[in-house]
């Protein structure tokens, strides 16, 4: 039985995080590589390999441009091998490999030998389309589901959703109790609700609720996270775990035109959010235990999938905007490391030298290694890992 209801627990976390984390995985890596492909074949460069995933190849076929595109069997990532991308052509293999050069023919369709606004515009191409597909995603959804107003600029504080592992998970709030008191204070608002447990950090309330027309009274120990005050202190904020009900809202459809500048509106606000966040990280002013990895971008998949189409829609729409800019950062291995490469190129009028360019992609490939495990260990501490071990060696 206990076998059963494993088997069973493993085929639910398959479908309800697995399926959708992959799917959202395959959908952004393809619109990445798809921009390196098009601009690529737009300046005239041969690609030898378009693949979704990596290792084994799954599925493939080859098109009348000698492209093979592949399905490959680890799907976290892909990638676009160009022609040509050094000198020189490696030929035959083992101890029988050699270089040659290139013949006319190869270097006119080889990258390396492309200007370097066309190999800059080909590296660029990847994180571009990743914003054009965040806003094309939000104003689809601006156009078929609308946008949401609220009749009442006002809101009660009502539970929308409440977090799992949550101080108000372990109090008993559900969705739908409006809060009217804690303690000695009275809540009207949503936004009293937050003042009042912000305030109060690791303290035990009693919350006076109203659920289906009753009046009720409910103890909570509030949570905490830690956070900075106007002097850059690091202070305890405390946390309930439940977010605004959106109220009576009502949606109103927008004009083609008119739903693509609110896509790129939506996606520059997101953009900032995203550097600002980044910057308050480096100046102290946020903890960087709130950046997530693989791990907590598959949680999330799986959550809002269970919330319907366009919530998913969405959340592909940010993590598309995460993408893109990530991918500028001008870090060797990355498409912003190629970049600012090229920068240095174009001011020296001449590439950096093999061994420059070796020790920075050694870099590179430290710094993107030691950032994986950091947000690995996030995640874990995030999914409550650690404790589920314990648990289960007690």
């Amino acid at each position: 039985m206990e076998i059963l209801s494993l088997f069973m627990a493993k085929l639910s976390f398959i479908w309800e995080i697995g399926i959708p984390f992959l799917v959202a995985l395959t959908i952004l890596v393809f619109v990445h590589e798809l921009g390196h492909y098009a601009v690529a074949r737009w300046c005239n460069v041969k690609i030898e390999v378009f693949s979704i995933g990596f290792g084994p190849e799954l599925k493939g076929w080859d098109d009348r441009h000698g492209t093979r595109w592949k399905l490959s069997a680890i799907p976290l990532g892909g990638y676009v091998k160009m022609f040509g991308e050094s000198e020189t052509i490696l030929e035959g293999e083992g101890e029988d490999e050699k270089e040659r050069p290139m013949t006319p023919e190869e270097e006119a369709v080889s990258f390396h030998h492309k200007s370097l606004p066309q190999r800059a515009a080909v590296v660029f191409a990847g994180p571009f389309i990743n914003f054009i597909f965040a806003v094309l995603a939000f104003a689809a959804l601006f156009m078929t589901l609308g946008v949401p107003e609220p009749v009442s600029d006002k809101p009660l504080a009502v539970v929308g959703a409440v977090s799992p592992n949550s101080a108000a998970a372990a109090g008993g709030l559900k969705m739908g109790d409006q809060i009217t008191r804690i303690g000695d204070s009275n809540v009207s608002y949503f936004t009293d609700l937050q003042r009042i447990i912000g305030a109060n950090p690791e303290q035990n309330l009693v919350l006076k609720i109203v659920r289906d027309g009753k009046n009720l009274t409910v103890d909570i120990k509030t949570g905490f996270r830690n956070g900075k005050n106007a002097a850059g202190e690091t202070i305890k904020i405390g946390l309930l775990g439940v977010s605004a009900h959106p109220g009576e809202v009502k949606y109103t459809r927008q004009n083609p035109a008119k739903a693509l500048w609110m896509g790129v509106e939506r996606t520059y606000i997101f953009t900032v959010r995203i550097l600002e966040y980044i910057r308050d990280i480096f100046v102290g002013k946020q903890s960087a235990d709130e950046l997530g990895g693989i791990l907590r971008i598959a949680q999330i998949s799986g959550q809002v999938a269970e919330l319907g189409v366009a919530s998913f829609v969405s959340f592909l729409a940010i993590l598309s905007v995460n993408l893109g800019l990530i991918n500028l950062f001008p870090i060797p291995l990355l498409d912003g490391g190629h970049l600012a490469f090229y920068i240095i190129e174009a001011i020296r009028g001449r590439p950096l030298g093999p061994k420059a360019q070796e020790y920075g992609f050694r870099l590179g490939l430290t710094f993107v290694i030691a950032l994986f495990l950091f947000v690995t260990w996030n995640d874990l501490v995030h999914l409550k890992f650690f404790e589920f071990i314990t648990g289960l060696l007690t």
